[in-house]
């Protein structure tokens, strides 16, 4: 086996550990500060509290709520335009994985030209290098579920072309800071949770299955999939559960270890595809949807019998045996978490639109499907979305 890991990250962890921007040395003197548009962040004044830190330090700003759940094409380069109108010299991202994302996304674009989906290496991305390194990142996660606040890449939606595709390749795209706070968790409401809690399992879960896995990879991957057995269940249904949050929030930045160590396998890429036709869909929940039907379908085909053994255990069963402990495992795990009887149709999916489902998530998103441990083709890709429609 060979690899290369490599992260500049400095990771600050614990709850009450925001307090600690305060003492960091931050990368620039006048931050472009990103949140979303749901303003979460400002009725929990977590807002203020990281604006306050930013005055004292002698730190300007300028804040824009607008990102949204799937982040658009069109707001990073709106806030990449604002970036470089009011002379900002880094960027904070406060929020979930979708704000972290379009963090990274707009510092990358703030420095090189063009249009962001010049730089997309898939679909109908330009496929260009990025000649000029992004502006400094610094990511501020108030969720636990994509890990992108210890990663080098993010997903972007562009409506024009239906597309919902990761980026990365630049050591610049890894944050130079990242807080873990699991005390900001502790308002996320309980579907919210369950659904990136789940994102973070199948980042985890994906990244120990892939064809090309290390051993970095495996330990995290494992640790990652034990703290969620461990906190998922409890913080959904006790969301003041400062422990059960704890587990959360490290299997998270636990997951974006992972994806620096190797790339994710297929589930990824469609439900990328689904949320990119249906953006009101959230991430997790359209990995729950897929899920059983998905990893069901490489247990059939006997793809890493020993890994799913493994994972079954790591969730909990410590007598497993068999891969369909996980499959068990897996969904014992979603009921608990009230999340079992999700419905693709619910947010405006239909059966008929499922072949060019499977189009776009092989086209859009052909990377992770060379990642699978056995190869789907379009007809076995059309069979897992039909498996997992309601």
């Amino acid at each position: 086996m060979q690899f290369t890991f490599q992260t500049p990250t400095k990771l600050i962890f614990g709850p009450g550990r925001l307090d600690s921007l305060r003492d960091e040395a931050l990368p620039g003197k006048k931050a472009l500060l990103l949140t979303s548009r749901g303003r979460s962040v400002e009725r929990t004044g977590t807002l203020a509290r990281v604006t306050s830190m930013l005055e004292e330090a002698g730190v300007d700003y300028v804040h824009m709520p607008i990102v949204e759940p799937n982040p658009l094409v069109t707001t990073v380069m709106t806030a990449a335009k604002r970036t470089r109108d009011e002379a900002c010299d880094f960027v904070i991202g406060l929020g979930g994985g979708s704000v972290m994302d379009c963090a990274k996304a707009v510092a990358m674009m703030t420095t090189n030209p063009g249009d962001f989906w010049d730089y997309i290496q898939q679909g109908q991305g330009g496929r260009k290098a990025i000649a000029v390194a992004p502006l400094p990142i610094v990511a501020i996660t108030t969720t636990a579920g994509t890990g992108s606040e210890v990663d080098g890449g993010g997903v972007i939606t562009n409506p024009g072309t239906q597309e919902k595709c990761g980026f990365g390749g630049h050591p610049g795209l890894y944050p130079k800071l990242a807080i873990v706070d699991p005390e900001l968790t502790l308002t996320v409401p309980p579907l919210l949770t369950a659904y990136q809690g789940f994102d973070a399992l199948f980042h985890a879960v994906e990244g120990y299955l892939t064809k090309r896995p290390t051993y970095l990879s495996d330990m995290y991957a494992l640790a990652a999939v034990r703290h969620i057995a461990a906190g998922l269940a409890r913080a959904v249904k006790d969301g003041s559960d400062l422990e059960a949050r704890e587990h959360v929030s490290i299997a998270n930045t636990m997951s974006g270890y992972v994806m620096a160590c190797c790339r994710l396998t297929s589930q990824h890429s469609m439900e990328h595809a689904l949320s990119a036709f249906h953006q009101n869909l959230p991430h997790g929940a359209g990995l729950i949807m897929l899920s059983l039907a998905y990893f069901g379908h490489m247990i059939q085909m006997g793809a890493r019998s020993d890994r799913f053994v493994e994972l079954a255990r790591a969730l909990g069963v410590r007598d497993a045996v068999h891969p369909n402990d996980f499959l068990r495992a897996l969904h014992d795990l979603q009921v608990a978490c009230g999340v079992d009887d999700l419905r693709m149709s619910d947010y405006g999916a239909t059966p008929e639109e499922i072949p060019a489902l499977a189009e776009k998530a092989r086209h859009a998103g052909g990377a992770l499907f060379e990642q699978d441990p056995v190869a789907l083709t379009f007809e076995d890709t059309v069979s897992i979305f039909q498996q997992s429609f309601r």
